[in-house]
């Protein structure tokens, strides 16, 4: 027996059209490229999106094809999330700050019809011109007023966004199709092998935003104003384009500007509640604040995802501030998030050291997301918060395979579907997941294994340190030991037994690396993550004093 209810296709579009008529005086405010800032509502919204979906329909894109985009976060690339996918085609963000030779391989790997680019990063694209033979067109995200001459325009039709929307109708009827249909289209930016495509469909992308709206996970309301720092073409800004709207708050798109001072005036001028981005972002806020003596005058919380945000991140804010973090994981691979860090009951209770130190972890599923730790031989481990192994998933919202993918054969998921994320993780009895490091960066040391993401965190919690990486070397007694390349904050004098010492008391002894090395700064990839494989490479012949 099948139940009495309407069957409904779930439609990305339907998102705006909800926030237009329910919430449509709503503010988008955004950080313009050309400078100055942009405003305009959710009604305001939709009938431009309405126009560029009559536009790209007038160029000729269709259902399945792809459109790439290469802009910062903004009004206009906000307009493109809903009418590329609105029309069934897919949406296909880059992210500009990959090395070139990745961008053009993303570009012709999913085959883009069209590209739309922002002013700043149309260099990017004239470099790569020859490498993008398949691309019909560039349209230039800005107005007459403002648009350049490029020699784009000697082997690609060259358009300005502004002009392709202006003489298009404001009216479009939303076609409706199989909520399985392909919607956006991420590439990873693994350290290893070429990017790999990750395909959303309309279902998965509003299922993950239901998800991450909930008042548990990342509490968003009408009354709410989000400032979105992770950028909308690394993972969709971790669905919050689509979450905000859903839930009718108030949407900040800060541009291209995300230095500490820049973001405190936006937060404080435009009243943000909630903003989110990666440690490296949330850093240098939080030593803009202490060199300026400003405060955030209405943010409540700072969503913290991307990589293992240090202790001191955590401190600094809410002793110093009185801002919550909110502690979150995920990947490209899960839309992309699969866990956030929020309190359960009796936490209250937990004295301000104890807090922060819980909110290192990063957290529970969401609902509709499973998530466990298995050791080598597939066996599930014990919830206990100590038995540690890769971390597999699966739900709705997790990829299933890679886009025209021919680097996996057998497929990427296990006989029970499960996805292996390549993560080292501990799950607590209460459901809390701590990762404890990549497969790839664990440490073996004398048959043990020593967590780098741990030490780095250690390490950053000394006053005298800006950022910290930790790779293994060679040792011929303990096969591997782990070695630190630190920066020091500006100023500073410690030394290399000064930062060795700090971590007495704070992990047993035999953990404790063997060797530092000082540098100006560390290599990271173009989402802000480490990259170990550089540093790898670099110090390979660094002895160790013990060896």
């Amino acid at each position: 027996m099948l139940g009495l209810m309407q069957s409904k296709q779930l439609m990305i579009s339907s998102i705006l059209t909800h926030a237009a008529r329910e919430h449509g005086e709503q503010e988008i405010v955004s950080a313009a490229v050309e400078g100055g800032m942009h405003r305009y509502t959710y009604a305001d919204a939709e009938k431009r999106t309405k126009q560029l979906a009559n536009a790209l329909k007038a160029l000729g894109v269709g259902v399945g094809d792809r459109v790439g985009t290469l802009a910062w976060n903004g009004y206009r690339h906000f307009e493109l999330y809903y009418a590329i996918s609105g029309i069934g085609a897919v949406c296909h963000t880059i992210n500009p700050r990959l090395f070139p030779q990745q961008v053009a391989y993303i570009i012709n790997h999913a085959g883009d019809k069209y590209l739309f680019v922002d002013l700043n990063i149309l260099p990017l694209l004239e470099a790569l011109a020859p490498h993008m033979p398949r691309v019909e067109g560039v349209v230039i995200m800005t107005d007459a007023a403002h648009m350049p001459e490029t020699k784009l325009a000697e082997t690609h039709k060259v358009i300005c966004y502004e002009d392709l929307i202006g003489a298009e109708p404001e009216t479009f009827d939303w076609p409706v199709f199989d909520e399985n249909t392909a919607a956006g289209l991420c590439y990873t930016s693994g350290t290893t092998g070429n990017p790999k495509g990750v395909l959303y469909s309309h279902r998965s992308t509003l299922l993950h935003a239901y998800a991450v709206q909930m008042k548990d996970v990342a509490p968003v309301g009408a009354a709410d104003c989000v400032l979105p720092v992770v950028p909308m073409f690394h993972v969709n800004a971790w669905g919050l384009p689509y979450a905000v709207p859903m839930a009718g708050g108030k949407l900040m798109m800060p541009g291209f500007r995300l230095d500490g001072e820049n973001l405190t005036q936006m937060m404080n001028d435009e009243k943000v509640t909630l903003s989110s981005g990666v440690p490296t972002i949330w850093l240098g806020l939080l030593q803009y604040l202490r060199a300026s003596g400003k405060r955030l005058e209405t943010v409540k919380s700072l969503m913290i995802g991307g990589a293992a945000c240090p202790l001191a991140i955590i401190e600094g804010f809410g002793k110093e501030f009185g801002v919550s973090i909110i502690h979150g994981w995920g990947m490209t691979e899960l839309s992309p998030v699969g866990t956030l860090n929020a309190p359960k009951p009796g936490m209250e209770d937990y004295s301000d050291d104890d807090r922060y130190r819980h909110q290192l972890k990063q957290g529970r599923a969401l609902f509709g997301f499973e998530m466990k730790v298995v050791d080598e031989d597939g066996n599930e481990q014990p919830r206990d918060g100590k038995s540690f192994g890769r971390l597999l998933c699966r739900g709705p919202w997790v990829c299933s395979a890679y886009y025209n993918d021919t680097e996996n054969p057998d497929g990427i998921l296990d006989d029970d579907g499960w996805f292996d994320t390549g993560d080292v993780a501990t799950i607590d009895s209460q459901g809390y997941m701590q990762i404890t490091d990549r497969t790839k960066d664990l440490i073996k040391s004398g048959g043990e294994w020593i967590s780098s993401i741990e030490l780095e965190n250690i390490a950053v919690g000394h006053p005298g340190i800006q950022e910290a990486a930790v790779i293994a070397l060679p040792h011929p007694k303990w096969d591997e030991r782990p070695f630190v390349i630190a920066v020091r904050n500006e100023g500073a004098d410690v030394d290399r037994d000064g930062l060795l010492d700090y971590y007495k008391g704070k992990i047993a002894d035999w953990m404790i690396p063997d060797d530092v090395v000082f540098v100006d700064e560390l290599p990271h990839t173009a989402t802000g993550k480490l990259l170990k494989t550089d540093l790898r490479q670099k110090f390979a012949e660094h002895k160790l004093p013990t060896a």
